[in-house]
């Protein structure tokens, strides 16, 4: 059983979210929240697997409610719902310490996927976000592809893994990823594992941020 925490200003976004996970067997909400700093407080009582997160919120927003979740320490991790009018606030959670992010018009099988990845400590980018989020990592920190061999992290991969990390960086996934290159998932997901290990990534979202800081994801045109 997945404990889920709900995290929106607006009541009928909560509501929204509260029937379909309640209609799930494998899912159970625990509780709400309307700001961050209730997220925060109800995050600590409750210790939920997964705070589905809202960033624009009133009083303290999903990205510093996501800061001091992360910074907690606790098992607890933050998925956010966005859109594509947030985009300015990505970069920003990211960075707090988020483990995934959605947009909130996601299909409900979609979603539930996310929670699931972001409970078994994986991470979620949904791909149309994070072609969206490379943009605008290139407009605050033009990448600096000349000093990416600089860096012992990436020597130490394996031209596998170094392609591996090119495909996590376009917010591919492990199925994706299998297909492009013809191997097994769990081969993939392997590699995965060993680039996160390698690069001192938490997670998929840090492994698309260092992708990009290091020269190896481009934004995409259209």
């Amino acid at each position: 059983m997945t404990t889920v925490l709900i995290v929106d200003d607006q009541p009928l976004q909560r509501f929204g979210f509260r029937m379909l996970l309640d209609s799930i067997p494998e899912t159970e909400v625990v509780g709400e929240a309307s700001h961050g700093a209730e997220a925060v407080r109800r995050t600590a009582e409750l210790r939920p697997d997964v705070v589905l997160m809202d960033v624009r919120m009133p009083g303290m927003d999903g990205i510093e409610a996501t800061r001091r979740i992360a910074a907690a320490g606790d098992r607890s991790r933050v998925l956010v719902l966005t859109t594509f009018d947030l985009d300015e606030y990505v970069h920003a959670a990211l960075r707090a310490g988020a483990s995934g992010f959605l947009l909130k018009d996601a299909r409900p099988e979609e979603l539930l996927a996310g929670i699931r990845a972001v409970a078994a400590g994986d991470a979620v980018i949904a791909p149309a976000l994070t072609r969206r989020l490379l943009h605008e990592f290139a407009q605050l920190v033009p990448p600096r592809p000349g000093d990416a061999d600089a860096d012992p992290r990436l020597g130490s991969l394996t031209d596998r893994e170094r392609e591996i990390l090119v495909a996590v960086g376009k917010g591919w996934t492990n199925g994706e990823i299998a297909a492009h290159f013809v191997l097994s998932e769990s081969t993939v997901k392997t590699h995965v594992g060993r680039v996160l290990a390698k690069i001192g990534a938490r997670d998929r979202v840090q492994a698309v941020i260092f992708a990009y800081d290091h020269g190896l994801a481009r934004p995409q045109s259209g």
